[in-house]
């Protein structure tokens, strides 16, 4: 039973506001003591322009890493990246027990034995319909179609009222592989009683619903089967769905299947393991690619939103060292680029056409459908569950103030248009934002996770936009200089306007500086420092227009 101070409360960290780091937490009990349960724990790309060096992009978990003690578990709804993909890196910080399917614990295995020195994450299995008692929570796994293998809603049942968690979603009668949406299940939930739905936002902005995955099966098989020479097949790695019809596709026209890619390596293994590919030819190895005859093979290829190091990317420079493509090849994009990976992807699709490739995208086949709910389908959903409370979650300030909209249009008397760090009370009382909490982004960055407020980017954005000039001097005790000055410049132009070489500007003002300044004050290490930066930005700026920047050491001889 709830005492008058308990409440329930929704906390997101990542995942309202973009497409991707989906992380959130509810809580319950006494402002002061509240028990937490964390959904999700997933990452983004660094593929924005101002995150020069960036690879990989964490949600910042500072409040729920201080209030570990009350962490209960961390609940996974499915196993994309966007929702699972930092928790190997994050969960030493939370050491709190992982529920997950059997496939999505399989992918966190193989991901953590790939990685060196990748801690033992306390996980355990959750079979879907299964109910788990934590606490003051009763979670309950929904099965839902999505664009991979055993993809769940929650239904956490608190004293407070029932939530639903949609997670990713969709509606399809015949997904191909995987679970349906269940009308009953959700009606069910809805005449228990919903307190608030928590729903994906990805494709509000489209009307109708989306078409079938079964639909995109039946035109990959089609345009494999027509195919007169290679077939290239790029898409998802977690979409085994898509994964299978290819290879099925592959079998009837008496072709072999080649994956390329180590996600996808590992993901393959996995669906093995949990038996969504059996009854399949043996898949070949890269290594047998160039051996076949060009009209029997179809490989299944990682890089389908451009990453620089994916399989694509590098046969489509022609540097991959197994798997080449010639002109009259045929590459098929069995995907939809992310927010943000459009200029990436269209690199390749334009490097392929100019080699003589064929490309065939979502713009002219059906070859790609999503895997979350277009308008009509978010209409049925809210219809089945009929919730008092919407908060639309998982995406763009975009898709969640249509989201908002929307949800008052199917008549939810109360939508709280939430963000990351917004502190949402669903009950007891009406719904509101009572407190906002310190929420961001971390950045893997090499092998280190640093924080959004460190100098590193920064200064890696501005020597990406002005270069650096290096100047080391030499001084001895009386203020001689020893040798000349060590001038060397990256990232600026040979030569200003004139013709005049760039290095020479740089080191007649840094000769004139050191000239005009009494042996005095050249004996003062920081201020020769100080004074030849100073010089150095200014004359480059009035040559160039940009002012570098500048690293002085002097060393005193």
């Amino acid at each position: 039973m709830a005492s008058q101070q308990d409440e329930l409360v929704f906390l997101p960290l990542g995942g309202l506001g973009e497409i991707g780091m989906n992380a959130a937490l509810y809580g319950f009990g006494p402002e002061e003591d509240r028990q937490w349960i964390l959904v999700d724990c997933g990452m983004g790309f660094g593929s924005e322009e101002n995150l020069p060096g960036i690879d990989l992009v964490y949600p910042d978990l500072r409040f729920i890493e201080e209030e570990r003690h009350n962490l209960l578990g961390i609940f996974i709804t499915h196993a994309h990246e966007d929702h699972i993909g930092a928790l190997v890196e994050m969960w030493p910080r939370l050491r709190a027990p992982v529920y997950a399917t059997k496939f999505a614990i399989g992918l966190l295995e193989t991901r953590r034995l790939s990685e060196p020195n990748a801690p033992k994450v306390d996980l355990n299995e959750i079979v879907p319909g299964q109910r788990l008692k934590l606490g003051p929570f009763e979670i309950e796994y929904v099965p839902v179609a999505h664009s991979i293998p055993e993809s769940n809603a929650l239904a956490i049942r608190t004293p407070h009222g029932l939530v639903v968690h949609t997670g990713d979603w969709k509606l399809d009668s015949t997904p191909y592989l995987g679970s349906l949406t269940s009308e009953e299940t959700f009606r069910a939930l809805g005449d228990e009683g919903v307190l608030a739905l928590v729903c994906d936002s990805t494709n509000v902005v489209r009307e109708g619903t989306s078409p079938s995955e079964a639909d995109v099966s039946r035109n990959l098989a089609k345009l494999i089967e027509d195919a007169p020479h290679r077939v290239a097949v790029t898409t998802f790695a977690s979409n085994v769905a898509r994964i299978r019809s290819v290879a099925e596709a592959a079998r009837e026209c008496g072709r072999e299947v080649v994956v390329v890619g180590r996600a996808m390596d590992r993901v393959v293994e996995v669906a093995k393991e949990c038996g969504y590919l059996d009854d399949l030819p043996e898949f070949r190895s890269t290594e047998n690619f160039g051996y076949m005859p060009r009209d029997k093979v179809v490989a299944i290829l990682t890089g389908s939103q451009g990453e620089p190091r994916a399989a694509l990317a590098r046969i489509a420079q022609d540097e991959h060292p197994d798997i080449a493509l010639s002109a009259g090849d045929r590459v098929i994009f069995s995907s939809r680029a992310i927010p943000g990976n459009e200029k990436a992807v269209g690199a390749i699709i334009n490097g392929l056409i100019e080699r003589g490739i064929e490309v065939i995208t979502d713009r002219t086949e059906l070859v790609h459908v999503s895997g979350h709910p277009r308008r009509g389908e978010l209409a049925q959903m809210y219809q089945w569950t009929r919730p008092r409370i919407a908060i639309p979650a998982h995406g763009e300030p975009l898709h969640l103030s249509e989201h908002a909209k929307f949800a008052r249009q199917q008549g939810v008397k109360e939508v709280v248009q939430a963000k990351n760090g917004t502190l949402v009370r669903l009950a007891p009382g009406p719904a509101e934002i009572i407190d906002n909490i310190p929420a961001g982004r971390l950045y893997k960055d090499g092998n280190i996770v640093i924080g959004a407020g460190e100098r590193a980017l920064p200064e890696r954005r501005k020597l990406a936009f002005a270069g650096i000039v290096t100047v080391a001097i030499a001084i001895d005790d009386r203020g001689e200089l020893v040798g000349d000055p060590v001038i060397d410049a990256m990232g600026l132009p040979d030569k200003n306007r004139q013709g005049r070489e760039m290095a020479d500007i740089i080191a007649d003002t840094v000769a004139d500086l050191l000239d005009g300044l009494p042996k005095a004050k050249r004996r003062d290490s920081e201020a020769v420092e100080n004074a030849v930066h100073r010089a150095v930005r200014a004359a480059v700026n009035q040559e160039w227009g940009k002012k570098p920047a500048c690293h002085v050491l002097v060393i005193e001889a």
